[in-house]
């Protein structure tokens, strides 16, 4: 990618757009090498399933992907009210020494996983006020998406389709909708699984992808994670370089200027 194509997410800035996972995996030298593939500089963890020091006699995630070279995204994954996504944001902090960027995910049901909106919208208020920097997982509609955006979300993240289902994205007309009126950057969130489905979001605008069972569940989760590099890094360029009308009838290649028969 271009040197000065900078991913800004509230105060931090970054070069990947790729956003990964850490769990899933069969194991952590698995998830090492696989990370370590995707180029991610961003790495979500949830922090009620994953160790990162908070069980002293438990294997570490940090033992295999240091904070001086990653940068940590705690999640509230399996929290199903504002309250507990508020806790758990508090407990990272603590954790980390302070970190304030979070990702925020209160869901509505186990069978679904779709977000609770109204029980995000309460907890990003409380988290933002309290001075963390919050990337609110959210459905695909346009009016929360903004609502979120509006009262200092740092980034929005719609789902392309329900959390671990590698739909792809099933509703890009309202995409585009969130990405016409974002003022902050909007991440997918949760749906994709192949390649081409990354590159994809990334060609209707989206400013980067979050993923985690698209790689650590696919056969080769190595391979796959430098797939989605590629993927979402082309779809960016293909972004960038702006695509051609589409046209229903044909049109040549070549002119008929200059033939002389």
């Amino acid at each position: 990618m271009q040197n000065n194509d900078i991913f800004q997410c509230g105060s931090r800035t970054f070069s990947s757009r790729l956003l990964v996972g850490t769990g899933k995996y069969k194991d952590l030298q698995e998830t090492k090498l696989a990370i370590e593939a995707s180029g991610a500089e961003i790495i979500t963890v949830a922090i009620r399933r994953t160790n990162i020091g908070q069980n002293k006699n438990e294997p570490n995630l940090m033992s295999v992907l240091p904070m001086g070279k990653y940068t940590y995204l705690p999640n509230t994954a399996g929290c199903y009210s504002a309250q507990e996504a508020v806790r758990t944001c508090q407990l990272a902090r603590e954790l980390l020494d302070g970190h304030n960027l979070v990702k925020l995910e209160v869901l509505g049901d186990e069978k679904t996983l779709f977000p609770d909106i109204p029980q995000t919208l309460e907890a990003a208020e409380i988290l933002i006020k309290d001075g963390f920097e919050v990337m609110a997982y959210t459905n695909d509609d346009p009016i929360t998406a903004k609502k979120l955006a509006d009262m200092g979300c740092v980034a929005v993240m719609p789902l392309a389709a329900p959390i671990g289902s590698g739909l792809g994205v099933r509703n890009p007309y309202n995409i585009k909708i969130i990405l016409e009126q974002a003022t902050v950057p909007i991440l997918i969130d949760a749906g994709v699984g192949c390649a081409s489905d990354s590159a994809y979001a990334m060609e209707l605008g989206c400013d980067a992808i979050l993923m985690n069972t698209a790689i650590a569940a696919a056969k080769n989760p190595i391979q796959m994670a430098k797939a989605m590099k590629l993927a979402v890094e082309a779809g960016r360029l293909s972004y960038l370089s702006g695509r051609i009308p589409r046209k229903l009838y044909a049109s040549a290649s070549t002119t008929m200027d200059g033939i002389f028969f």
